[in-house]
């Protein structure tokens, strides 16, 4: 085995860190993005800190990491488990992000950077999914948490019905599958509070403010 796959898993996780969302808050009102809101370093959080344009800014920035993270882990020519394992290492760096202490954000942002490179298909499937529970309830958290279920269960759809490349003779299929399985898990995870307070009808609307500490971001 060369040390190509592990470097890039190491360096995809050193890009997911980095803590976009907590240096523009950080340089716009000089406090910690994680002190206010839902305590989380993501773009819905820069919002209610930063307004719309911070939000924009952290958005496209933690999206880019993302999609940073598969296209040099596609540079270093790494095979499919290993390419999946990077799109992965990058959605854990944003969520537990060394330069932040590990207390970072949810993943979303991240997620959809990466997963617009590694499967693009699912990915347009999953943002369609979000962009229709967002605008059906105007729940950030619940449109994040119906993607994240959909994007797995599409990404098979997508490996069984053949659509998926086969690189150098070895199927991509089950790699992208098992990749999109933990990003999802990672995602959902960070929104084990939110799903609480959806069952208990307390949950913030997109627009409001948060109720409590937690909410999506």
């Amino acid at each position: 085995m060369t040390a190509a796959g592990p470097v890039a898993v190491a360096l995809s996780y050193l890009l997911g860190s980095l803590p976009w969302s907590y240096l523009i808050v950080r340089l716009h009102r000089g406090i910690d993005v994680r002190s206010i809101g839902s305590r989380s370093a993501g773009a819905t959080n820069v919002l209610r800190a930063s307004g719309k344009w911070a939000a924009l800014l952290a958005l496209l920035l933690d999206a880019a990491k993302g999609a940073a993270a598969v296209v040099l882990a596609r540079s270093l020519e790494v095979g499919s488990w290993w390419l999946a394992a990077a799109a992965v290492a990058a959605v854990a760096g944003h969520v537990f992000p060394l330069f932040l202490g590990f207390r970072g954000g949810k993943g979303v942002a991240t997620a959809a950077g990466v997963l617009a490179l590694l499967v693009p298909g699912a990915a347009l499937g999953a943002l369609a999914v979000f962009v229709v529970m967002v605008a059906w309830k105007r729940y950030v958290s619940l449109g994040s948490i119906s993607a994240a279920v959909a994007l797995p269960l599409l990404v098979g759809v997508y490996w069984l019905s053949g659509a998926f490349r086969v690189d150098q003779g070895v199927d991509s299929g089950p790699a992208l599958l098992a990749g999109t399985a933990a990003i999802a898990v990672l995602v959902i995870s960070k929104h084990r509070a939110n799903l609480a307070r959806l069952r208990a009808g307390t949950e913030s609307r997109l627009g409001s403010s948060p109720p409590t500490p937690e909410a999506s971001g």
